[in-house]
């Protein structure tokens, strides 16, 4: 098959923080941590989402994301690695688990997100997704996405290999997977152990039953540093041993196993093939430095940035307040983006004629550095924060959300909005479809062009201004005007 290596389950938000301890704290005995740097990632299946498109494949991630700060992150950073995210909607909040760390010793793990939210339908087009993939890598983290009955019905009904990396919280795996990936702690706590035996015979045990149970082609049960063992046809296991035994943070390294596995079904090689070579490339990720230095660089360089102060209607936390309210009343959210600078009569008539198709507008708006990249480096006039301010004086505009990428991918995927709105004329069913209609369909959402004032241009504005000398006040090259205030920043796909 040719379709993408689709993976499917719960992503969590990961934040690695390392710093130093030098003195305890004065009113209790605990280690204080000074930060030096912290670094976000995603976790759980986008995780393993993020490992298989480094790979060089096509990747999709059906997963859930909330309407919350964590789930714009999320969405981000796995643009930024070039995941495809079709996005379930999921009630509750983003799971965030935080790891502190001091000379690369983890001293604590804080987890919040509270308790596990409950993911929406999929669309058409994700059980199309399914259908047409080359192979399907369920990464079940017990949040609830493996649960969900309609695509638990397309995983079951998909004519791709699956491979299921299991958790002890989740369900079951659907009968007839290629597949599944326990680690051998999980495979003692799913099938009680005998008295007594011996740490193969557990494994090979464990993996029969699950086999049985689950009606699964295979099982493999990954064993840390000393490989795995494999059960399929036959009663005897394959035992396949780690190339080098290998010390270091192992924290993503199943996810990476079942990973590699997938991609090696998707390109016709055998249970057992997949499986030899799942175990070289984790051991092979260990040793080199685990997450930390397997993270492709789109990811690195998203990690962690600096926090902008909002402000009214402006935000993360802003645009998720108004999207949440609306879609509990079963109300119709609009979005629509741009550059917005040197905000004009065009602008705010598209602005109006968007809002009326809805219960709620947020506006996109390119960052400074998405401006100058498209348009150049004397481009914006106008800084983000400032042209944040415009809109959200507008009436017609609830929420601003301004993104720092060229397109607004990661921003559209976590708002999911019902309609998406570019100004335009009606010049005829010949125009091509606007470059968001695709990343619209992944959840059932529709693109519209509105009517727009004729000759209203902000770059002809600019050049009129700079022939008659009225410059004042206008950005020129070397020379920045204002200051980089508010506006949380989503960045986009690379």
């Amino acid at each position: 098959m040719t379709g993408p290596v689709v993976v499917v389950g719960d992503t969590l938000l990961d934040r690695d923080v390392e710093g130093a301890v030098n003195r305890l704290c004065p009113d209790s005995p605990v280690p204080v941590l000074d930060e030096s740097t912290a670094v976000d990632r995603p976790g759980g299946a986008g995780l393993a989402a993020v490992f298989a498109a480094a790979q060089g494949v096509e990747v999709a991630l059906v997963t859930a994301l909330a309407d919350d700060a964590g789930g714009a992150r999320l969405a981000e950073l796995l643009a930024a690695a070039g995941v495809q995210v079709y996005a379930l909607p999921l009630r509750g909040a983003t799971c965030e688990k935080i790891r502190l760390h001091a000379r690369g010793r983890v001293l604590l793990r804080h987890d919040r997100g509270g308790a596990d939210g409950e993911p929406g339908e999929p669309s058409e087009a994700v059980l199309r997704l399914l259908a047409a993939a080359s192979a399907v890598l369920v990464s079940d983290y017990g949040r609830g996405v493996a649960r969900q009955p309609a695509l638990r019905a397309a995983l079951a009904a998909t004519r791709a290999p699956v491979v299921w990396d299991p958790h002890p919280r989740g369900p079951a795996a659907v009968p007839g997977v290629h597949l599944a990936t326990p680690n051998e702690s999980e495979v003692r706590e799913l099938v009680k152990a005998a008295p007594g035996a011996s740490r193969l015979a557990t494994a090979s045990r464990g993996a029969q039953e699950l086999r049985r149970r689950w009606r699964a082609g295979a099982v493999t049960v990954t064993l840390g540093g000393d490989g795995a063992l494999l059960c399929h046809a036959g009663s005897t296991p394959l035992v396949v041993p780690a190339p080098a035994s290998a010390e270091g943070d192992t924290c993503g390294a199943g996810d990476r196993f079942a990973a590699t596995a997938a991609i090696a079904l998707s390109r016709g090689a055998l249970v057992s093939e997949a499986v030899q070579e799942a175990v070289t490339e984790a051991s092979r990720y260990v040793a080199a430095g685990g997450v930390a230095a397997a993270l492709p660089a789109p990811v690195r360089a998203a990690a962690a940035p600096p926090s902008r102060p909002g402000g009214p209607r402006i935000g993360v936390a802003a645009a998720a307040e108004v999207v949440a309210g609306v879609r509990a009343g079963g109300g119709t959210v609009v979005a629509t983006g741009g550059c917005f600078d040197l905000l004009h009569a065009g602008h705010v008539a598209t602005l109006e004629a968007a809002r009326q198709l809805g219960d709620c507008l947020v506006v996109c708006v390119n960052s400074d550095a998405s401006v100058a990249g498209l348009k150049g480096p004397d481009r914006p006039v106008v800084p983000q924060g400032d042209r944040s301010r415009l809109l959200a004086a507008l009436g017609c505009v609830d929420a601003v959300l301004v993104f720092d990428e060229p397109t607004p991918e990661a921003a559209l995927t976590w708002l999911r909005p019902d309609v998406w709105v570019k100004g335009g004329d009606y010049a005829g069913g010949g125009e091509p479809a606007l470059p968001e209609a695709e990343v619209l369909r992944r959840w059932g959402g529709h693109t519209v062009v509105v009517p727009y004032l004729d000759g209203r241009s902000t770059t002809d504005m600019i050049a009129a201004a700079r022939a008659t000398g009225g410059t004042s006040g206008l950005r020129t090259p070397g020379r920045r005007v204002g200051v980089d205030a508010d506006g949380t920043t989503i960045k986009g796909a690379r």
